[in-house]
């Protein structure tokens, strides 16, 4: 009879059984794991269009605090260009909304960028598009925490401004474990930051064009008379310059449009519907931010201030000389800092779900495909933070300098996305109704986006355009280096599963024998294995070559992992049950071709070495005399990087089993 002894799962103190201090602390602060056997998990997880508005569309409201700051910067002495400036960045703001609007439509899973280019121009370009994603989703946490940060102490003395730096760090650990936990749930916990930004921001607009409202003839002049000194001082063609520069460096303002199309697994069906109408308040609200504030530049003739945000003076000027004036702007800024770091969340968000793609793509490594006990991409969640924070201190916090490189690489994305689109919808025009319609929206978002580029990159390239360019290169590099891994082992893998074909055809045409009932007073065989493949059969068969008659039974262990392959909709859990079943059938059927009774067991979850432990422990209670087994690839020789790009689930199983006093043997397939 088996052994009445509890199993002892990892968190498990292994004398008493009970949950160890570091797993009850763990729990507290990044929540209890999710059960996959909940009916209502995926709309837990999901967001409707406002709330997805909140915690994706806050990256393109809160760049309105950044953006057109640094576009009125380079106008310099210029400013009747704010209103011509004003219109170009509103209409910027909806045309590529428009665009992604109709990407969303074609690519309703999500992926954004990576997937738009890999599946429209093929994964070598999709992979710089992936790369370049990546980067940006790391400066998009660094930029919109230095800004948070230089909005906080706009209104503090200047003899606290050492403290900021290391308040952005606080904020950057602070999201990480926010989203460790959930979207969801760091979404909700933003909420009212994001409403109070909004209504603040919207009443000081308004505010600010009604009481300079009857100013506005006088405004008018002022253009018109700057705009006749530009030409006689610059002549057309300098002016012209000088307001596509101003545009170009008010780049940031656009970046948080893309992670809507690339988030679409979090929004709530019907999926296509409602991301669309995210994108929809995303556009509005930030062309009437964006727009809104450079017109008040203008109409208020704000002039920038040593040590404080150009939305601080703006504020300064509106409500400063009101009774309460000083309380106000302090509310004001305080949530335009707290929004910022809402918007460092679509980084978060967004990084980890490009990389799960490239992982899945054998791009990254792919543990990064994985999920955790919280269904949330934990390894990917992990590297930003901690990537983000590398980044935020090298540049000390500096907005500027972080804007600098943050905006090549999401106008490089955008560029390949509007190019894949240009073309798809010319060679799909024969099934589309409006093609023309679309093609002419692409390919004015391609221009726009193409000339933002090129400009950012000429006119920024010594100040730090070029760190982004070199980063995204290397990165790129890495990328190749570790498909080029895969593809070799996939190569040698497919060449194993060849060699067991014949095998397994030989086992398949024998006549059909009278398998022995399944007698657990003899010894038990228990084998682990993923899928039907190649690995497993070989295993199976060295399992009865190596120990010729000693095991009477089989059992089939399958532990079925929820990635972000497979996390796809509400039917996900039952497709990757059926998936693990049909995968055990196959060997339970080949087992008894060759005269062995054999048994399955299966189990669904996001760790494979939790739950094969949880499974075998099980197996080895509920059958006498039980070893386990698995197959291992081994390579001829060890490298590092192995253990990175590989789980070493087997090794990692047996070591748990050991510790229960269980015992498993692990049967090589070498690869040299």
């Amino acid at each position: 009879m088996g052994d009445s002894k509890p199993p002892v799962t990892p968190d498990d103190d292994p004398s008493s059984g009970k949950p160890t201090l570091f797993s009850r602390i763990s729990r507290i602060i990044f929540g209890g794991p999710r059960s996959l056997a909940d009916t209502g998990l995926f709309h837990s997880l999901t967001l409707v269009p406002f709330l997805a508005w909140v915690g994706l569309g806050a990256d393109g409201l809160s760049s309105s605090s950044y953006g057109p700051d640094e576009a009125f910067r380079t106008l310099g002495e210029h400013t009747y260009l704010l209103l011509a400036l004003a219109v170009m960045t509103a209409g910027t703001v909806f045309i590529i909304s428009a665009a992604y609007k109709r990407i969303i439509e074609e690519f309703p899973h999500g992926g954004g960028g990576y997937v738009v280019a890999t599946k429209l121009l093929g994964s070598n370009v999709g992979v710089i598009s992936g790369c370049a994603l990546l980067v940006d989703y790391i400066l998009t946490v660094a930029v919109s925490l230095a800004a948070a940060g230089d909005a906080v102490y706009s209104f503090l003395p200047p003899e606290w401004h050492g403290l900021k730096l290391m308040t952005e760090v606080v904020f950057v650990v602070a999201l990480t474990v926010l989203n460790i936990r959930g979207v969801r749930e760091s979404v909700m916990t933003m909420l009212p930051v994001f409403l109070v930004f909004l209504v603040t921001h919207t009443l000081g607009i308004i505010g600010g064009i009604l009481a300079h409202i009857g100013q506005i003839p006088a405004t008018a002049t002022h253009v018109q008379e700057g705009f006749s000194h530009g030409v006689a001082t610059l002549g057309m063609g300098g002016m012209l310059a000088l307001l596509l520069k101003a545009f170009s460096m008010g780049g940031g303002t656009y970046t948080g449009i893309e992670v809507v199309s690339n988030s679409m697994p979090i929004i709530r069906e019907p999926r296509v519907q409602n991301g669309q109408r995210t994108m929809t308040y995303m556009a509005i609200s930030l062309s009437f931010m964006a727009g809104g504030l450079l017109l008040c530049y203008l109409l208020w003739n704000v002039v920038p201030q040593e040590g404080k945000t150009m939305n601080a003076v703006l504020f300064g000027d509106l409500v400063g000389h009101m009774p309460l004036g000083k309380p106000l702007i302090w509310i004001t800024l305080l949530s335009e800092a707290l929004l910022l770091v809402v918007a460092a969340q679509a980084g978060i968000i967004g990084g980890p779900r490009v990389l799960a793609n490239m992982a899945l793509d054998n791009w990254a490594p792919r543990r990064f495909a994985s999920l955790s006990s919280r269904l949330t991409t934990q390894n990917g969640i992990v590297l930003m933070g901690v990537l983000a924070l590398v980044v935020l201190l090298y540049a000390r916090g500096d907005v500027r300098a972080l804007v600098i490189m943050y905006s090549i690489n999401v106008f490089l994305t955008f560029s390949l996305s509007m190019l894949a689109m240009v073309m798809w919808t010319v060679q799909t025009r024969e099934r589309r109704a409006h093609w023309r319609r679309r093609s002419l929206l692409f390919g004015v978002g391609l221009l726009v986006c193409v000339t933002i580029l090129i400009v950012t990159i000429i006119e920024k390239f010594r100040e730090g355009a070029w760190l982004t360019i070199v980063v995204t290169g290397i990165l790129l590099i890495l990328c190749h280096l570790v498909r080029a891994h895969y593809r070799t082992l996939g190569r040698k893998l497919a060449k194993l599963h060849r060699e067991m074909e014949p095998v397994i055809a030989a086992v398949e045409a024998k006549a059909p024998t009278e398998v022995p009932a399944f007698d657990t007073r003899y010894p038990t065989a228990a084998l682990l294995v993923a899928g039907y493949s190649g690995l497993g059969v070989h295993t199976l068969l060295s399992i009865l070559r190596v120990f010729k008659g000693h095991y009477r039974n089989l059992v089939i262990i399958c532990v079925g992992v929820l990635d972000t392959g497979e996390f796809k909709g509400e039917h996900a859990v039952e497709g990757l049950q059926e998936k693990c079943d049909e995968t055990v059938g196959k060997y339970v059927e080949l087992a008894h071709k060759m005269g062995i009774p054999a048994v399955g067991r299966t189990a669904l979850g996001t760790d494979v070495v939790d739950e094969g432990e949880k499974l075998c422990l099980a197996v080895g209670h509920e059958f006498h005399d039980v070893t386990f087994f698995a197959g291992q690839i081994i390579f001829q020789r060890d490298q590092w990087f192995q253990h990175l790009l590989h789980n070493e689930t087997a090794f990692a199983i047996q070591k748990r089993l050991q510790w229960n006093g269980r015992t498993m043997v692990i049967l090589p397939a070498r690869v040299r």
